[in-house]
């Protein structure tokens, strides 16, 4: 999921319903790749041009949308700063992907908040490699190694094979949260919304679990 700005209102929301749930569910986050802008030059674009561009969107538009995704984002502990450019994400989605297989525990997670503070909230170029760097070190991950992974390419082929299984599945925006690799929550949701589709969700499973246990009585 990135980089929409809802998916960090996403993500954070998900975290907090989690928190909330405790120890009534075991949850652990994976990230997958997904760009939406994924022919962004590396330099990036003004974002209010971007939008208007592709959403028809006029510049009045465009900033009162920022206004209400930073109320949103403050009311799950996400802060927005004053976001001008749309930069291109790639190279952040094989650092991703680079966190997930060799990291520790909680890995990618941690440089995926990162990398959303980074990008959102201190309008910072995620083109960049330095940039990218510092959100690895933020994340208490290794630079050096996170350096070699940029340098070398690595990962950049597993990134294009799962944003290719996700689109033919059919996810076309993010965040897109798929639990227990079968039930879908689209959007920026509150932690409310998060919450009550665990549970739901939970209490499916618990069913269909019983249901398999349960003898056949329909054959005499």
């Amino acid at each position: 999921m990135w980089p929409c700005p809802w998916c960090a209102v996403g993500i954070s929301s998900l975290q907090r319903a989690l928190e909330r749930l405790g120890d009534e569910v075991s949850a652990e986050i994976v990230l997958h790749p997904f760009e939406l802008n994924p022919h962004m030059p590396p330099e990036g674009e003004p974002i209010v041009e971007h939008i208007g561009r592709k959403y028809g969107r006029t510049e009045a538009q465009v900033l009162e949308s920022q206004a209400m995704i930073r109320e949103r984002g403050a009311g799950v502990g996400f802060t927005f700063g004053a976001r001008t450019h749309i930069y291109n994400t790639f190279d952040a989605h094989r650092l991703l992907q680079w966190a997930r297989e060799e990291g520790p525990a909680g890995a990618q997670l941690a440089l995926k908040m990162a990398l959303l503070r980074t990008y959102f909230g201190d309008n910072r170029d995620t083109s960049n490699h330095d940039v990218l760097l510092d959100a690895v070190e933020a994340a208490g991950l290794d630079r050096a190694q996170a350096r070699a992974v940029l340098d070398s390419g690595a990962y950049a082929e597993d990134v294009r094979e799962e944003e290719s299984h996700y689109q033919r599945m059919g996810i076309q925006s993010v965040p897109s949260i798929i639990f227990n690799d079968r039930y879908l929550v689209t959007g920026g949701q509150p932690p409310e919304a998060f919450e009550q589709a665990i549970r739901e969700i939970v209490a499916q499973s618990a069913q269909s679990a019983q249901s398999a246990q349960s003898p056949d009585r329909s054959a005499t």
